[in-house]
């Protein structure tokens, strides 16, 4: 569990590092986002995604997407130290988060 945590804390913070709208002051503010960041996806999300669904089903998964980036948003809300600018930099971020995340949990493998 811890290592998924650094795992996740390492994807944001590359993510940052790529993306102009999204921010990261350091790497304690990376490791509570991550950590922030899994609870709210965990607690949260799927709630959303219940709540979506049929919605999800006419836009065959894709608006599964949106609520990544929610998600992301609702973090860097919550999360000083990390800043997310805008609804397109949520949503590029989400998508760019999951592909270094799974690349990483591919590597550590």
């Amino acid at each position: 569990m811890i290592v998924r945590w650094l795992i996740n804390a390492l994807a944001l913070f590359l993510t940052a590092l790529v993306l102009p709208g999204i921010s990261l002051r350091g790497v304690v503010p990376a490791l509570i986002a991550a950590a922030v960041l899994g609870i709210v996806n965990a607690v949260i999300r799927p709630l959303l995604l219940v709540l979506t669904l049929p919605l999800n089903i006419v836009t065959l998964g894709l608006f599964t997407f949106v609520i990544n980036a929610l998600m992301l948003m609702l973090t860097s809300a919550i999360v000083p130290g990390f800043q997310v600018r805008g609804f397109v930099s949520a949503l590029l971020g989400a998508v760019l988060l999951s592909i270094i995340s799974a690349l990483l949990s591919h590597l550590i493998r």
